[in-house]
């Protein structure tokens, strides 16, 4: 078994004060994938064999208002997937973009 984890940040900031209010804490997703998935899907998220022996890759956003999202995919172990998952604060109302990322391989509001 395998893990995806996702971990959302904001690196470009719009707001009044150029500060995320959630910059402080950490938001993960993490998705147990069978090892028949992965030999036949997970390749297409990392894109490319460069991203897939990195074992990440990062999916970026642009609201168009100023403010952007970044959404970091990485392969992690089972031991990692739990520590991330205690950390984690849920994914802020942005976890439509996972489900982008997966069933697109990018971010995209499109239906």
């Amino acid at each position: 078994m395998k893990y995806l984890s996702f971990e959302l940040t904001m690196p470009n900031v719009g707001s009044w004060n150029g500060k995320w209010t959630g910059a402080d804490r950490k938001y993960f997703i993490i998705k147990k994938i069978s090892d028949r998935f992965f030999k036949s899907d997970i390749k297409k998220l990392f894109d490319d064999e460069l991203c897939l022996a990195r074992r990440n890759r990062n999916f970026y956003y642009n609201f168009g208002d100023g403010w952007g999202a970044n959404v970091r995919l990485e392969l992690i172990d089972a031991l990692e997937a739990k520590h991330r998952i205690k950390l984690s604060n849920g994914f802020a109302g942005y976890d439509w973009m996972v489900d982008s990322i997966i069933r697109r391989g990018k971010i995209t509001t499109e239906k």
